[in-house]
């Protein structure tokens, strides 16, 4: 195997996303994959007081002991967005389709749009949501710490936004 190819593939292991030959040793985990069909997530209307305009979200996966992490698909009609927040552990948002802006407080207004990655740092209060014209929806990855995920703040005001 090249030195190259062996590098990546360490870095894939290191991240969960490549399991080696030695994944199928007696010592492997024999715990059974799950699979989740498309269209049985529990979907639901983002909640008015942490969202302004109309939002869904379709819980993809909840946390499980041992792991922390849940993810969910959150679609943004025109002019929707989450209210001001952070994440005591930090966020992932995958847009997958459509146009919308993420801002930290305090600092510049950013376009995101299909296929952008934005990483929110622990603490980073911040809000994102869909331009004023388009829809936007996005996954939203986010680690829970001591049972909490999100501390939801106030609203994002439209002079805040410049809209």
């Amino acid at each position: 195997m090249k030195a190259s190819t062996a590098s990546a593939l360490l870095a894939l292991s290191a991240t969960g996303l490549y399991a080696s030959a030695d994944a199928a040793s007696p010592n492997a985990s024999t715990a059974a994959l799950t699979v989740t069909p498309v269209g049985t997530a529990p979907s639901m209307n983002g909640a008015p007081e942490n969202f302004t305009g109309h939002v869904r979200v379709e819980m993809l996966h909840v946390p499980t002991a041992p792991w922390r992490s849940s993810s969910a698909s959150v679609t943004f009609e025109p002019g929707a967005r989450t209210v001001w927040h952070t994440h005591p552990v930090g966020q992932t948002l995958i847009v997958t389709a459509g146009a919308g802006q993420v801002q930290r407080w305090g600092g510049p207004l950013e376009s995101i749009r299909a296929g952008d990655v934005v990483w929110i740092p622990a603490g980073v209060k911040h809000w994102h949501g869909a331009t004023a014209t388009a829809a936007m929806t996005h996954i939203a990855i986010t680690e829970s710490l001591e049972g909490k995920a999100v501390d939801w703040l106030e609203p994002v005001t439209n002079e805040q936004i410049g809209r």
